[in-house]
């Protein structure tokens, strides 16, 4: 065997293509090799911008000595969790079910030859540390136990696939005003958020939250998307010399970001600044969303296809936020600059200043400081094009187009539209690279799109379009045992279960996004079909399914006459 992931486009797998490893990718191939020699295999999930993913790659994929014990013991997969979100699903669910706790990035999975997992981690450091063991011993015990327990860790497989089916009840409607209540009081006062650290923006709780502002008027809907945005527009999570917000934080006041750039946030971002806006003038935030609107134009866009690709990297020259963060003697004669930043000599992280404003900061001093950034390597650019992810930018376009009218954002979305129906709609509806591979949210968002393109345009060609991609959705995702739709294609599930997910992730999930799209359509049979089903489930499930919380109350409202549309229901 060899390395092969020089064969793949994925700018990840790309990123391992020389390392001594024998890498594989995901595939009938990689997967019957397995099977056929009796080897248990090594999955390692991770994406492009991932810090922790360099890390590892750096003391153990580059290491000549873990890679033999790695090239001996096991069939060595790597994924790329954004070419394959159904894989990073199942596994990151495997590894919760295993470990009793959240995942993370890098996924380090151990499988049975049939690929179904059997134990797993997430980062291991190369020498023992931080509690965490080292690599090489954990693949030594690795292999040593699938040796000496072969049939026994096989014949786990139905017990692990029942472990990790989701639960449902006959709760077909129920009362959501104390979930909602509930959300509300798990919420920082303080700073925003959820409570604790690390601090992730989980957009699609705001959103919520928006849209039973919109159909209700009452202030406690709105104030925390108010506060929220307030810390996401001012602290270190921000941007303030080029625009857009990084992943998360460390700390629960949003200032020690993970610097990484990803789109997903910074879509969803414009669009609730948009939607806030909408219902509330805030000059301080409209300076701020014209900046990231503008930072994901001039900065996101790939040349081959006008569409906007993936991320930026955490870290540039080999250190973690470099880019982004100064010195003190830097920026210290820079004039005023203390009035609008927090500036110490110390610095506010490892000795460094991360930018944190105190007051709202002028063009002036924000120019400086982007001729010193400037001089600098701009981190990594992962210029992977993603269905779904492209299709939240129209919806985004087409709320700025709601917000701002003669801008020119309505024009904007319908030639994205474009772009996208001449890469991703000629023959078959794809994901990224892989014109085999679609997954129920690039359908989702897309119908979405052509929805809001059809409000805004009332032009006939974009709800034909949204008909037409939606009969396809169902005939190839919805599952009709569980009456829901299912992450992959079933009819090309590669996986040792079906991948029915209905907890919201980085974006909204897929199925809380097509009951809105039946609603909106008017396929009022099968939407309350979908929406029983996620009643069963939110019964058990309701902190990870926030959005159908929205998209349930969107159909209840739509099936009893209301006028709704995306942003809520007049009543």
């Amino acid at each position: 065997m060899k390395n092969i992931l020089s064969e793949d486009p994925s700018p990840y797998l790309q990123q391992h293509k020389n390392n001594p490893v024998h890498w594989q990718t995901w595939s009938s191939k990689s997967l019957g090799k397995a099977k056929a020699e009796k080897k248990p295999i090594l999955l390692s999930i991770g994406y492009s911008s991932c810090h922790w993913c360099h890390v590892m790659a750096h003391e153990s994929f580059e290491d000549q000595a873990t890679a033999d014990l790695m090239n001996k013991f096991f069939v060595n997969i790597k994924v790329d969790r954004e070419e394959r979100p159904d894989l990073d699903f199942i596994f990151q669910s495997s590894f919760q079910l295993f470990n009793q706790s959240g995942g993370g990035w890098p996924l380090t999975m151990f499988l049975d030859e049939n690929g179904v997992p059997f134990m797993g981690g997430t980062y291991f450091p190369k020498e023992e540390k931080h509690g965490l063991p080292a690599f090489k011993n954990v693949i030594q015990k690795v292999h040593e136990a699938y040796t000496d327990q072969r049939i026994k860790i096989i014949e786990q497989k139905d017990l692990i696939k029942k472990n990790l089916e989701l639960k449902k009840t006959n709760v077909i409607s129920q009362e959501i005003d104390p979930i909602l209540e509930n959300i509300i009081n798990s919420l920082d006062k303080i700073n925003g958020g959820y409570k604790g650290a690390p601090k992730f923006p989980t957009f699609h709780v705001f959103e919520t939250l928006i849209y039973f502002y919109n159909k209700t008027k009452d202030r406690k809907y709105l104030d925390p998307v108010e506060l929220i945005l307030n810390k996401l527009c001012s602290k270190g999570i921000y941007d303030h010399v080029e625009g857009g917000i990084s992943r998360y934080t460390v700390d629960e006041t949003w200032l020690v970001p993970h610097f990484e750039k990803m789109l997903y946030d910074n879509i969803q971002f414009v669009l609730l600044l948009s939607k806030f806006l909408k219902n509330k003038s805030n000059n301080y935030y409209f300076k701020k969303l014209k900046q990231t609107t503008n930072f994901l134009i001039n900065n996101f866009i790939t040349e081959d296809t006008g569409l906007l690709g993936s991320a930026y990297d955490a870290d540039s020259d080999g250190v973690e936020g470099k880019y982004y963060v100064f010195s003190y003697e830097e920026i210290k004669n820079i004039k005023d600059i203390s009035k609008h930043f927090d500036i110490k000599p110390e610095g506010n992280w490892e000795g460094k200043i991360i930018l944190d404003e105190i007051k709202e900061s002028n063009e002036i001093i924000l120019k400086q400081l982007l001729e010193i950034r400037r001089k600098r390597n701009k981190p990594f650019f992962d210029k992977k094009n993603q269905l779904d992810l492209n299709c939240i930018w129209i919806t985004a376009l087409v709320s700025l187009h709601n917000l701002i009218p003669d801008n020119g954002y309505l024009k904007k979305a319908e030639m994205f539209y474009e772009k996208i129906e001449k890469k991703f709609c000629v023959n078959n509806i794809f994901h990224s690279y892989f014109e085999d591979i679609s997954f129920i949210e690039d359908y989702a968002y897309l119908i979405q799109s052509l929805l809001d393109l059809s409000d805004a345009t009332m032009n006939p060609k974009y709800r034909i379009l949204a008909k037409k991609y939606c009969n396809e959705a169902i005939e190839k995702f919805y599952n009709s045992d569980y009456k829901i739709f299912q992450k992959n294609v079933k009819s090309k599930n590669d996986i040792f279960m079906n991948p029915i997910d209905i907890s919201d992730n980085t974006i909204s999930n897929g199925n809380s996004i097509m009951l809105i799209n039946f609603s909106r359509l008017g396929y009022m049979e099968k939407a309350e079909e979908l929406s029983n089903s996620l009643n069963g489930y939110l019964n058990i499930y309701k902190n990870f399914m926030i959005s159908s919380i929205k998209a349930l109350d969107f159909f209840k409202e739509k099936k009893n006459g209301k006028n709704c549309n995306s942003e809520g229901c007049t009543v």
